[in-house]
C-alpha cells in the first residue's frame, strides 16, 4: 500500500481539498501534495496530524476494512507488573544456564575453589 494514495483517496472520500487539510494540520498545502504523490514519505507524527485532520483513527490510514482490525491474543498476562516478573525470570534463567556451561567446562579441585570463594562471600 502507498500511503500517499491512500491519504489522497481518504481525503476525496470526505470532500476535503488540500487547503483545507493545510487549515486543519498546519502543513503546506505542497506538503501535502508531495505526499499524496509519493514524493515524500510523512513521519509518524505528520500521519498523526493527517488522521486528526481527516477526523478518522490513525489505524484507518493502513487499514482498509470497515471495522477496525481484530486484536490478537499476544499474551495471557494482565499487568505490566507480570510481563516484567516474566522477563526478569527469563533474564535470570538465561544467566544460570551460562554459569551452568561455563562450570561443566573447569575441573573439579577449580570448581571446588569457586564454592569455597562463593562460601566466603556470600557468608559477609
Amino acid at each position: 500500500m502507498v500511503i500517499g494514495t491512500r491519504l489522497r483517496a481518504l481525503r476525496e472520500d470526505r470532500k476535503f481539498s488540500q487547503g483545507d487539510i493545510e487549515k486543519r494540520t498546519g502543513l503546506l498545502r505542497c506538503y501535502i501534495s508531495r505526499v499524496e504523490n509519493g514524493h515524500t514519505v510523512p513521519s509518524i507524527e505528520t500521519l498523526e496530524k493527517l488522521a486528526v485532520a481527516l477526523e478518522i483513527p490513525l489505524y484507518q490510514l493502513f487499514y482498509e476494512g470497515d471495522e477496525p482490525p481484530p486484536l490478537p491474543n499476544l499474551s495471557k498476562r494482565t499487568t505490566t507488573e507480570e510481563l516484567a516478573m516474566d522477563a526478569e525470570t527469563e533474564k535470570e534463567n538465561r544467566f544460570f544456564e551460562k554459569v551452568r556451561r561455563l562450570l561443566s567446562r573447569i575441573d573439579e579441585k577449580d570448581r571446588q575453589l569457586l564454592l569455597y570463594m562463593a562460601q566466603k562471600l556470600s557468608s559477609r
